[in-house]
Protein backbone atom coordinates (compact mmCIF):
# COMPACT_ATOMS: atom_id res chain seq x y z
CA UNK A 1 0.00 0.00 0.00
CA UNK A 2 1.03 3.26 -0.67
CA UNK A 3 0.77 5.56 2.61
CA UNK A 4 0.90 8.78 0.64
CA UNK A 5 -1.89 9.11 -0.94
CA UNK A 6 -4.89 11.64 -0.08
CA UNK A 7 -8.13 12.93 -1.06
CA UNK A 8 -7.17 14.21 -4.74
CA UNK A 9 -8.61 17.53 -6.25
CA UNK A 10 -8.08 18.54 -9.91
CA UNK A 11 -7.91 21.61 -11.89
CA UNK A 12 -11.15 22.21 -14.07
CA UNK A 13 -10.58 21.46 -17.71
CA UNK A 14 -13.11 24.12 -19.33
CA UNK A 15 -14.86 24.12 -22.56
CA UNK A 16 -16.36 27.00 -24.32
CA UNK A 17 -19.44 25.23 -26.25
CA UNK A 18 -21.92 27.24 -28.58
CA UNK A 19 -24.07 26.29 -26.34
CA UNK A 20 -22.42 27.62 -23.17
CA UNK A 21 -23.12 30.58 -21.01
CA UNK A 22 -21.71 31.53 -17.27
CA UNK A 23 -23.12 29.62 -14.90
CA UNK A 24 -20.07 27.61 -14.26
CA UNK A 25 -18.62 30.75 -12.86
CA UNK A 26 -21.40 32.40 -11.75
CA UNK A 27 -23.10 29.08 -9.39
CA UNK A 28 -19.96 27.00 -8.53
CA UNK A 29 -16.86 29.29 -8.83
CA UNK A 30 -15.45 27.86 -11.71
CA UNK A 31 -12.42 30.40 -13.36
CA UNK A 32 -14.05 30.79 -16.91
CA UNK A 33 -12.86 33.37 -19.02
CA UNK A 34 -15.33 33.26 -21.94
CA UNK A 35 -19.65 34.21 -21.41
CA UNK A 36 -20.34 30.36 -23.61
CA UNK A 37 -18.05 27.80 -21.34
CA UNK A 38 -20.63 25.13 -21.61
CA UNK A 39 -18.32 22.51 -19.29
CA UNK A 40 -15.93 22.04 -16.63
CA UNK A 41 -14.20 18.21 -16.74
CA UNK A 42 -13.11 17.73 -13.49
CA UNK A 43 -11.77 14.22 -13.32
CA UNK A 44 -10.55 12.82 -16.75
CA UNK A 45 -8.38 11.14 -18.49
CA UNK A 46 -9.65 11.73 -22.01
CA UNK A 47 -6.61 12.05 -24.23
CA UNK A 48 -5.37 15.81 -24.84
CA UNK A 49 -7.86 16.64 -21.47
CA UNK A 50 -5.64 14.44 -18.92
CA UNK A 51 -6.61 15.96 -15.48
CA UNK A 52 -3.71 17.78 -13.40
CA UNK A 53 -3.37 17.44 -9.55
CA UNK A 54 -4.12 20.97 -7.89
CA UNK A 55 -3.37 20.25 -4.05
CA UNK A 56 -1.16 18.74 -1.97
CA UNK A 57 2.53 17.01 -2.88
CA UNK A 58 1.39 15.53 -6.08
CA UNK A 59 0.21 18.98 -7.21
CA UNK A 60 1.35 19.83 -10.80
CA UNK A 61 0.65 15.76 -11.50
CA UNK A 62 -1.54 14.00 -13.81
CA UNK A 63 -3.99 11.73 -13.00
CA UNK A 64 -2.37 8.75 -15.36
CA UNK A 65 1.03 9.67 -13.70
CA UNK A 66 -0.53 8.80 -10.85
CA UNK A 67 -2.22 5.89 -11.99
CA UNK A 68 0.90 4.42 -13.92
CA UNK A 69 2.77 4.81 -10.07
CA UNK A 70 0.42 3.80 -8.08
CA UNK A 71 -2.50 1.93 -10.15
CA UNK A 72 -3.83 -0.41 -7.80
CA UNK A 73 -3.54 2.26 -5.29
CA UNK A 74 -5.52 4.70 -7.11
CA UNK A 75 -7.94 2.72 -9.39
CA UNK A 76 -9.08 -1.14 -7.27
CA UNK A 77 -8.18 -4.70 -7.94
CA UNK A 78 -12.01 -4.37 -9.17
CA UNK A 79 -11.47 -1.38 -11.67
CA UNK A 80 -8.66 -2.78 -12.87
CA UNK A 81 -9.94 -6.43 -13.22
CA UNK A 82 -12.77 -4.55 -15.35
CA UNK A 83 -10.64 -2.03 -17.37
CA UNK A 84 -7.58 -2.30 -16.60
CA UNK A 85 -5.14 0.08 -15.87
CA UNK A 86 -7.26 3.33 -16.94
CA UNK A 87 -9.39 5.62 -15.59
CA UNK A 88 -12.80 4.41 -16.60
CA UNK A 89 -15.43 7.67 -15.65
CA UNK A 90 -15.40 11.27 -16.82
CA UNK A 91 -16.95 13.87 -14.28
CA UNK A 92 -18.59 17.15 -15.50
CA UNK A 93 -20.40 19.73 -14.67
CA UNK A 94 -22.60 21.46 -17.90
CA UNK A 95 -23.92 24.87 -18.32
CA UNK A 96 -26.54 24.92 -20.72
CA UNK A 97 -27.39 28.15 -21.82
CA UNK A 98 -29.20 27.17 -25.18
CA UNK A 99 -30.19 23.96 -26.22
CA UNK A 100 -27.73 21.26 -26.82
CA UNK A 101 -27.72 19.03 -30.13
CA UNK A 102 -29.80 15.97 -30.22
CA UNK A 103 -27.29 13.50 -29.97
CA UNK A 104 -26.49 9.51 -29.63
CA UNK A 105 -23.39 7.55 -28.20
CA UNK A 106 -22.79 3.93 -29.48
CA UNK A 107 -22.16 1.14 -26.78
CA UNK A 108 -18.82 -0.56 -26.02
CA UNK A 109 -19.05 -3.02 -29.27
CA UNK A 110 -19.45 -0.14 -31.39
CA UNK A 111 -17.46 2.14 -30.11
CA UNK A 112 -14.54 -0.27 -29.54
CA UNK A 113 -14.63 -0.71 -33.58
CA UNK A 114 -15.12 2.26 -35.42
CA UNK A 115 -13.03 4.53 -32.46
CA UNK A 116 -11.06 1.98 -30.41
CA UNK A 117 -12.79 3.57 -27.60
CA UNK A 118 -15.46 3.29 -24.91
CA UNK A 119 -18.90 3.88 -25.58
CA UNK A 120 -20.63 6.34 -23.07
CA UNK A 121 -22.98 5.54 -20.65
CA UNK A 122 -23.78 8.62 -19.04
CA UNK A 123 -26.69 9.73 -16.30
CA UNK A 124 -27.25 13.68 -15.32
CA UNK A 125 -28.06 15.10 -11.71
CA UNK A 126 -29.86 18.36 -12.55
CA UNK A 127 -28.41 21.15 -9.88
CA UNK A 128 -30.26 23.99 -11.55
CA UNK A 129 -33.03 24.34 -14.20
CA UNK A 130 -34.63 27.68 -15.11
CA UNK A 131 -38.23 27.78 -15.10
CA UNK A 132 -39.94 25.68 -18.00
CA UNK A 133 -36.75 23.71 -18.83
CA UNK A 134 -36.37 20.69 -20.25
CA UNK A 135 -34.40 17.70 -21.36
CA UNK A 136 -35.12 15.51 -24.22
CA UNK A 137 -34.95 11.19 -23.57
CA UNK A 138 -35.57 8.98 -26.05
CA UNK A 139 -38.59 8.48 -28.15
CA UNK A 140 -41.99 9.07 -27.24
CA UNK A 141 -43.40 5.39 -28.49
CA UNK A 142 -41.67 2.87 -29.93
CA UNK A 143 -39.98 4.21 -33.66
CA UNK A 144 -37.64 2.49 -36.27
CA UNK A 145 -34.85 3.34 -38.29
CA UNK A 146 -37.47 5.06 -41.11
CA UNK A 147 -39.71 6.83 -39.11
CA UNK A 148 -36.60 8.13 -37.67
CA UNK A 149 -34.80 9.00 -41.07
CA UNK A 150 -38.27 10.56 -42.14
CA UNK A 151 -38.87 13.12 -39.37
CA UNK A 152 -35.25 13.36 -39.54
CA UNK A 153 -35.58 14.79 -43.20
CA UNK A 154 -38.80 16.93 -42.48
CA UNK A 155 -37.22 18.81 -39.43
CA UNK A 156 -39.66 17.51 -37.52
CA UNK A 157 -37.51 14.91 -35.12
CA UNK A 158 -38.25 16.65 -31.90
CA UNK A 159 -41.95 15.73 -32.75
CA UNK A 160 -41.74 12.09 -32.07
CA UNK A 161 -38.89 12.23 -29.09
CA UNK A 162 -39.75 12.45 -25.15
CA UNK A 163 -39.64 15.68 -23.73
CA UNK A 164 -39.43 16.20 -20.12
CA UNK A 165 -40.00 19.56 -18.42
CA UNK A 166 -37.19 19.06 -15.00
CA UNK A 167 -36.40 20.49 -11.80
CA UNK A 168 -33.42 20.27 -9.45
CA UNK A 169 -32.59 16.96 -8.21
CA UNK A 170 -34.17 15.37 -10.95
CA UNK A 171 -31.35 12.36 -12.31
CA UNK A 172 -32.10 10.79 -15.72
CA UNK A 173 -29.79 7.73 -16.63
CA UNK A 174 -29.17 7.50 -20.52
CA UNK A 175 -27.70 3.63 -21.76
CA UNK A 176 -26.14 3.99 -24.70
CA UNK A 177 -28.37 4.24 -27.83
CA UNK A 178 -30.78 6.58 -26.05
CA UNK A 179 -31.28 9.89 -28.09
CA UNK A 180 -30.92 12.83 -26.14
CA UNK A 181 -30.19 16.55 -25.45
CA UNK A 182 -29.73 18.86 -22.58
CA UNK A 183 -32.33 21.88 -22.71
CA UNK A 184 -31.46 25.77 -22.62
CA UNK A 185 -31.86 26.80 -18.75
CA UNK A 186 -30.07 23.82 -16.77
CA UNK A 187 -26.82 22.97 -14.99
CA UNK A 188 -26.14 19.24 -15.09
CA UNK A 189 -23.54 17.45 -13.21
CA UNK A 190 -22.41 14.02 -15.51
CA UNK A 191 -21.07 10.85 -14.90
CA UNK A 192 -20.30 9.14 -17.92
CA UNK A 193 -17.51 6.32 -19.45
CA UNK A 194 -14.19 7.67 -20.05
CA UNK A 195 -15.43 8.49 -23.83
CA UNK A 196 -15.31 11.92 -26.34
CA UNK A 197 -17.46 9.89 -28.68
CA UNK A 198 -20.81 11.54 -29.82
CA UNK A 199 -22.68 11.34 -32.68
CA UNK A 200 -25.12 14.70 -33.34
CA UNK A 201 -28.28 14.38 -34.70
CA UNK A 202 -29.95 18.18 -35.44
CA UNK A 203 -28.29 20.92 -34.27
CA UNK A 204 -31.27 23.24 -34.55
CA UNK A 205 -29.53 24.79 -37.80
CA UNK A 206 -27.29 27.05 -35.68
CA UNK A 207 -24.29 28.39 -37.11
CA UNK A 208 -20.72 29.14 -34.86
CA UNK A 209 -19.46 32.38 -35.45
CA UNK A 210 -18.08 32.41 -38.72
CA UNK A 211 -21.31 31.14 -39.86
CA UNK A 212 -20.54 27.51 -39.89
CA UNK A 213 -22.85 24.69 -39.31
CA UNK A 214 -21.58 22.03 -37.14
CA UNK A 215 -20.89 18.49 -38.03
CA UNK A 216 -23.84 15.99 -38.27
CA UNK A 217 -23.24 11.93 -37.79
CA UNK A 218 -26.37 11.04 -39.64
CA UNK A 219 -25.47 7.63 -41.19
CA UNK A 220 -23.04 6.58 -38.09
CA UNK A 221 -25.73 7.27 -36.00
CA UNK A 222 -28.30 4.94 -37.37
CA UNK A 223 -26.81 1.57 -35.75
CA UNK A 224 -26.35 3.51 -32.75
CA UNK A 225 -29.68 4.20 -31.88
CA UNK A 226 -32.14 2.43 -29.61
CA UNK A 227 -35.76 3.01 -31.59
CA UNK A 228 -37.02 1.30 -28.22
CA UNK A 229 -38.81 3.39 -25.79
CA UNK A 230 -36.75 3.97 -22.27
CA UNK A 231 -37.50 4.31 -18.77
CA UNK A 232 -34.73 7.18 -18.25
CA UNK A 233 -35.79 8.81 -15.08
CA UNK A 234 -34.89 7.68 -11.54
CA UNK A 235 -36.40 7.64 -8.44
CA UNK A 236 -34.48 7.45 -4.78
CA UNK A 237 -34.55 7.83 -1.54
CA UNK A 238 -33.36 10.97 0.06
CA UNK A 239 -32.21 9.44 3.59
CA UNK A 240 -30.39 12.17 5.49
CA UNK A 241 -26.86 11.28 5.92
CA UNK A 242 -26.87 7.95 4.67
CA UNK A 243 -25.77 6.62 1.27
CA UNK A 244 -28.88 6.10 -1.58
CA UNK A 245 -28.59 4.66 -4.51
CA UNK A 246 -29.70 5.93 -7.50
CA UNK A 247 -27.48 4.14 -10.57
CA UNK A 248 -26.33 0.83 -9.84
CA UNK A 249 -24.72 -0.62 -13.76
CA UNK A 250 -22.20 -2.18 -15.10
CA UNK A 251 -19.58 0.62 -15.44
CA UNK A 252 -20.52 3.12 -12.20
CA UNK A 253 -22.83 3.19 -9.07
CA UNK A 254 -23.95 6.52 -8.04
CA UNK A 255 -25.76 7.02 -4.46
CA UNK A 256 -26.50 10.78 -3.04
CA UNK A 257 -25.77 11.21 -0.10
CA UNK A 258 -27.42 14.10 1.79
CA UNK A 259 -25.47 15.50 4.27
CA UNK A 260 -26.57 17.03 7.34
CA UNK A 261 -23.97 16.67 10.16
CA UNK A 262 -21.90 13.31 9.94
CA UNK A 263 -21.54 10.63 7.80
CA UNK A 264 -18.12 8.11 7.55
CA UNK A 265 -17.48 6.07 5.01
CA UNK A 266 -15.30 2.71 6.27
CA UNK A 267 -14.81 0.95 2.29
CA UNK A 268 -13.23 -1.79 1.14
CA UNK A 269 -10.54 -1.55 -1.43
CA UNK A 270 -11.91 -2.57 -4.71
CA UNK A 271 -12.20 0.68 -6.03
CA UNK A 272 -11.97 4.88 -5.90
CA UNK A 273 -14.49 6.67 -4.99
CA UNK A 274 -15.20 9.85 -6.71
CA UNK A 275 -17.66 13.04 -4.42
CA UNK A 276 -18.83 15.98 -6.47
CA UNK A 277 -20.43 18.46 -4.29
CA UNK A 278 -23.72 19.50 -5.84
CA UNK A 279 -25.18 22.02 -2.91
CA UNK A 280 -23.70 23.19 -0.01
CA UNK A 281 -20.53 22.65 2.08
CA UNK A 282 -18.58 20.56 4.26
CA UNK A 283 -15.28 19.12 5.83
CA UNK A 284 -13.40 15.77 4.73
CA UNK A 285 -11.58 14.29 7.87
CA UNK A 286 -8.75 11.69 6.51
CA UNK A 287 -5.95 10.72 9.54
CA UNK A 288 -6.64 13.70 11.17
CA UNK A 289 -6.55 16.28 8.49
CA UNK A 290 -9.59 18.27 7.61
CA UNK A 291 -10.17 20.06 4.13
CA UNK A 292 -12.97 22.49 3.31
CA UNK A 293 -14.77 21.34 0.04
CA UNK A 294 -18.39 23.33 -1.30
CA UNK A 295 -20.45 23.09 -3.91
CA UNK A 296 -18.94 22.57 -7.64
CA UNK A 297 -16.08 20.94 -5.99
CA UNK A 298 -15.11 17.29 -7.19
CA UNK A 299 -12.82 14.76 -5.13
CA UNK A 300 -10.78 11.36 -6.40
CA UNK A 301 -10.27 9.29 -2.76
CA UNK A 302 -7.71 6.51 -4.09
CA UNK A 303 -8.70 2.78 -3.64
CA UNK A 304 -6.18 2.51 -0.73
CA UNK A 305 -8.02 4.75 1.54
CA UNK A 306 -10.97 3.20 3.16
CA UNK A 307 -11.60 5.23 6.08
CA UNK A 308 -12.71 8.43 6.17
CA UNK A 309 -15.88 11.37 7.15
CA UNK A 310 -18.09 14.23 6.13
CA UNK A 311 -19.32 16.80 8.57
CA UNK A 312 -21.30 19.80 7.41
CA UNK A 313 -24.52 20.80 5.60
CA UNK A 314 -24.31 19.60 1.51
CA UNK A 315 -25.45 17.54 -1.26
CA UNK A 316 -23.27 14.79 -2.39
CA UNK A 317 -23.11 12.34 -5.78
CA UNK A 318 -21.02 9.59 -4.46
CA UNK A 319 -19.30 7.58 -6.89
CA UNK A 320 -17.55 4.19 -7.47
CA UNK A 321 -16.93 0.42 -9.41
CA UNK A 322 -19.35 -2.22 -7.90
Amino acid sequence: MNNSLYPLQFEPILKERIWGGTKLRDVLNKPITSDITGESWEISTVQNDVSIVSNGIFKGKSLNELIDKFPLDILGEKVISKFGKQFPLLFKFLDAREDLSIQVHPNDKLANKRHNSFGKTEMWYVMQADDSAKLIVGFKEKSSREEYLKHLNENTLVTILDTKEVKKGDVFFLATGTVHAIGAGTLIAEIQQTSDITYRLYDFDRVDANGNKRELHIDLALDAINYDVVASEKEYSKEVNVSNEIVNCDYFTTHFVPLNGNYSVKKNKDSFYVYMCVEGEFELEFENQKDYYKKGDSILIPASINDYSFSGKASLLEIYIS
